[in-house]
């Protein structure tokens, strides 16, 4: 009889685990969605750091942009990152380094609540085309719930894909971040 009982509870926690995700997984969408409606236009933009080609991608980017100010997470040492802005004449005042990421997860975790209360709702999102898939994966989940929408913008490289199961780790740690802050 007490295998019964803890067999239903385990059951029931189980529902209530794949109840919450799929609540989860609604609720991001539908906060995407209103975030897209309100900002159809990026209001910023944000690179991922991992190669000079990024900022340099992102300069070109900022030229045709000159409203909106650049997040620079965890790239290249300041003096080049702020030389190749410049090189585009790119005001320093418009490009924010910031290097409290350590990987791909905190490059979003660690500004998603600046850009909270900067009001902004939807970024440029600049990686390398090989990270893209990861890094959009984890945009949809982290700065998806908090509101923010993204336009990725890919950096062409000749590197191949990250594996699916890098993706799907980070998804889980994004997950947990989501649940833990």
């Amino acid at each position: 009889m007490k295998y019964y009982y803890r067999r239903q509870r385990q059951k029931k926690l189980l529902l209530a685990l794949v109840a919450l995700i799929l609540v989860m997984l609604l609720f991001i969408p539908a906060r995407l969605a209103i975030a897209y409606y309100q900002a159809p236009q990026p209001q910023a933009i944000l690179v991922l750091g991992g190669g000079e080609n990024r900022e340099e991608f992102a300069a070109q980017i900022a030229e045709f942009y000159p409203a909106l100010k650049i997040w620079v997470s965890s790239g290249i040492p300041p003096n080049k990152s702020h030389a190749i802005f410049k090189a585009a004449g790119i005001a320093d005042k418009r490009v924010y380094l910031d290097y409290r990421a350590t990987d791909t997860v905190t490059n979003f975790t660690t500004l998603v609540r600046v850009f909270q209360q900067l009001h902004i709702q939807h970024l440029f999102l600049i990686t390398s085309d090989f990270h893209m898939p990861r890094a959009k994966a984890i945009a949809t989940i982290i700065l998806g719930s908090q509101g923010i929408a993204f336009t990725p913008i890919s950096v062409a490289s000749n590197t191949p894909p990250e594996s699916q199961i890098r993706i799907m780790r980070d998804c889980v740690r994004a997950l947990l971040w989501i649940f833990t802050g």
